[in-house]
């Protein structure tokens, strides 16, 4: 084990992957919903607060006369989704915790919302011009190495309809700017939020070439098992993220500092980008 060990509490290369579950974890997603649905934490999802202003944001810039279908990239527990539908849009949820998708599910029959959920990887859509709004929100685009980012951005491209558009967040580089790698570990004895039962957690933050970090949480359970879960982060200006949509074929770009629709600000620690599938860019 302290082979294993050892080799897992190195500098991984760039975004090598977890060799445990997260998001779809029996016992995480347990903590995973509890955070999504407190409306004053933000931590798996924004406060409840700014998610409000977020939807009234959307339905201005893309009012659900116009913008009807809506693709909801990891919808968590229907947060904004039922938001939206509220606003008169159709609504399609996609997120891989079989909890929060099931949770989504049971609010939506309980309140008559006609809301359709799946329980999916969203890196594994492939629907043909069937929405005019797709959204993935939360900073969710960063977390993916640089080819599944453009896998993705061509799957939403490929999703949408012409005219249609795509809303999504990032981290800019502000956000990172004063981290520093560092390591620590602890003993979590009656459990806590990576395992049930008592464990040893090694968590490292790294960092690679200044707009890349990651988070790592290296984890012994009670029965000695090593697992390794990475949550890795890009950061971006607003140059290097213009360039990106662009390579996919999105033509119209507009940023914001937030998904609210503030104005952007240098001094911002995230963007909002606001990309369309122009009607010269669908005939690729």
């Amino acid at each position: 084990m302290l082979n294993q060990l050892f080799k897992y509490l190195k500098k991984p290369d760039l975004y090598v992957q977890s060799t445990s579950k997260f998001w779809d974890d029996e016992h995480i997603s347990k903590g995973m919903l509890e955070a999504h649905l407190n409306p004053k934490r933000e931590a798996a999802s924004r406060c409840h607060d700014f998610i409000d202003k977020s939807v009234e944001w959307i339905a201005k810039i893309a009012p659900s006369s116009t913008y009807k279908n809506v693709l909801d990239l990891g919808c968590g527990p229907g947060l904004y989704a039922e938001r939206l539908y509220k606003k008169g849009y159709e609504i399609t949820g996609i997120d891989f915790s079989k909890r929060s998708i099931n949770y989504a599910r049971k609010k939506a029959s309980e309140k008559n919302q006609d809301i359709n959920y799946i329980y999916k990887n969203y890196m594994d859509i492939n629907y043909k011009n069937e929405f005019e709004l797709v959204i993935l929100i939360y900073c969710d685009f960063g977390v993916l190495s640089d080819i599944s980012r453009q896998v993705l951005l061509k799957k939403v491209y490929d999703s949408l309809k012409p005219g249609g558009k795509f809303i999504f967040d990032v981290f800019t580089l502000k956000e990172f700017e004063k981290k520093k790698e560092s390591s620590t570990w602890y003993v979590s004895e009656k459990g806590g939020f990576w395992k049930p039962d008592k464990h040893i957690c090694f968590e490292s933050h790294f960092i690679y070439g200044g707009d890349v970090r990651l988070d790592q949480y290296v984890i012994i359970d009670k029965d000695e098992k090593v697992g390794v879960i990475r949550n890795w982060f890009k950061s971006y200006t607003k140059d290097t993220i213009i360039a990106e949509v662009k390579k996919a074929g999105f033509n119209k770009v507009d940023i914001y500092s937030d998904v609210t629709g503030k104005l952007y600000s240098d001094q911002s620690k995230t963007m909002c980008i606001v990309v369309e599938k122009t009607a010269t860019s669908a005939i690729r």
